[in-house]
Formats: C-alpha cells, sequence, structure tokens
C-alpha cells in the first residue's frame, strides 16, 4: 500500500475510533454515575478517559507510519 493511502486511511480511522471512544468513554461516566461520586474519583475517571484515546491512536500513527 502506498505511503499517501495508507497515511489517508490512518487519518480516516484515527477521526472514527476517536469518535466512538468519546462516545463510550460519556456512556460509561453515565453507567457509573461518576458526576454523583467522590470528586478525587471523578477527576481520576476524566483524566484516564481523557488519556486513554492515546494507545489506539498510537497504534494507528504507528501502522501509518510503516514503509
Amino acid at each position: 500500500m502506498p505511503p499517501r493511502t495508507r497515511k489517508l486511511l490512518g487519518a480516516i480511522l484515527l477521526l472514527i475510533v476517536i469518535a466512538i471512544y468519546s462516545l463510550l468513554a460519556m456512556a460509561a461516566a453515565i453507567i457509573l454515575q461518576v458526576n454523583e461520586a467522590n470528586k478525587t474519583v471523578e477527576l481520576i475517571y476524566y483524566v484516564a478517559a481523557g488519556l486513554l484515546w492515546v494507545l489506539p491512536a498510537g497504534w494507528i500513527i504507528k501502522w501509518m507510519q510503516k514503509s
């Protein structure tokens, strides 16, 4: 696969993954009722949820950079 095509597909995949991840993180916060928990628990959840998307994004970017 040519690098330009791989980067285009990777960019589209990144947008899809981030959109789905944000919806899942929001649904998990609602189901777990994070806003009614202790403020420390709420902070930990949102920090973890805010950083966890980096793992799949890193894998996609690594795939995009392959020769």
